[in-house]
């Protein structure tokens, strides 16, 4: 088992930047390929991005690519999330998931693979 907490949401203007962080604790991350889904008001759930255990290979939406970078530090037993260049179609609310198997690269990208999810933070871009 293992708990992902994510922090580092908030209210930021359209243009700026935030980082989330995913901490984990139960067990090391570094068992673990990691993804960050968002989920907007009245719509599902989607992917972000998601990085493989040893962090050489990164996948991305194609709403975020050259926006946003995942990155992960397993001594830190934390995954983050560097937004840049934040869109109001940013808002919504980001969750870090831990998937335990040996999912395709298009696997990461469906939220059913993973098998542990954080709590969410809320990121709001205002216009």
């Amino acid at each position: 088992q293992v708990q992902l907490v994510e922090s580092g949401g908030g209210l930021v203007q359209a243009g700026g930047s935030l980082r989330l962080s995913c901490a984990a604790s139960g067990r090391t991350l570094s068992y673990y390929a990691m993804g960050w889904f968002r989920q907007a008001p009245g719509k599902e759930r989607e992917f972000v991005a998601a990085v493989r255990t040893s962090g050489g290979f990164t996948y991305y939406a194609n709403s975020v690519t050259g926006r946003f970078t995942i990155s992960r530090d397993n001594a830190k037993n934390t995954v983050y999330l560097q937004m840049n260049s934040l869109k109001p179609e940013d808002t919504a609310v980001y969750y870090c998931a831990a998937e335990t198997g040996y999912a395709s690269s298009s696997g990461l990208r469906r939220a059913f693979e993973y098998d542990y999810w954080g709590q969410g933070t809320q990121v709001t871009v205002s216009s």
